[in-house]
């Protein structure tokens, strides 16, 4: 199968897991990962162009957080890879990444490092969580699960485990910019991601001062 046909099929494939997500990891998120990726790509000629864009596609459709069975979901992606006539090292690289790049993952004593391809997948995927894009999907995701807005009382959490982070009881949209969010630009992995979330940074640091005022009363 040419590499153009393998990579409709997996974006139709997405497309069909996460067309109805109201979470903030929709089509659109999807697309900007992949249109990263794409840029990404254009400076690091030596990564795999397709292996890269089948895991950008593929991120979010095994993520814990969005699927109720996980090992089904992850069957079903490497099935869709066997059916498009992936390669077996490709389908166990691209399943290495899509299972190692999340954030929550870094919480762990497993995590996998990740080759070339998966640091500019998780680089795309990191730079649609922070900037303008990056407020407006965490209160869009925390909306989504009832969090509240704010509150001065309650600290941001530190040295979380993966299970306390996915614990929201005791979490504010705020405080998720300084339990995950800023920690971010810091991580990425590639220059020009690098490049771009040092001024994706300082939008998320300039709206943090203002929404703080604001709260406080200030004019």
């Amino acid at each position: 199968m040419e590499a153009t046909e393998q990579l409709t099929t997996i974006e139709q494939y997405a497309t069909q897991q996460l067309a109805a997500d109201k979470s903030g990891h929709g089509l659109d998120h999807i697309n900007r990962v992949v249109t990263n990726a794409k840029m990404l790509l254009a400076e690091e000629p030596s990564a795999d162009y397709v292996l890269t864009l089948a895991a950008a596609y593929l991120h979010d459709v095994i993520d814990d957080k969005l699927v109720d069975d996980v090992p089904d979901a992850e069957q079903h992606v490497i099935d869709l890879l066997k059916s498009v006539e992936m390669p077996e090292a490709k389908i166990e690289t691209i399943m290495l990444i899509i299972k190692n790049m999340s954030f929550s993952k870094t919480l762990t004593d497993d995590q996998q490092p990740l080759p070339l391809e998966g640091q500019i997948v998780q680089d795309s995927d990191r730079l649609d969580a922070i900037g303008a894009i990056g407020i407006t999907r965490a209160i869009y995701y925390g909306g989504h699960h009832s969090e509240k807005i704010y509150d001065p009382q309650i600290a941001p959490r530190k040295h979380m485990t993966k299970e306390e982070y996915r614990n929201l009881n005791n979490e504010t949209i705020i405080n998720h910019f300084y339990e995950k969010l800023l920690k971010l630009a810091e991580q990425m992995n590639t220059p020009v991601a690098q490049r771009i979330a040092k001024k994706r940074q300082q939008t998320m640091l300039d709206f943090l001062d203002a929404f703080k005022g604001e709260w406080n009363g200030m004019r």
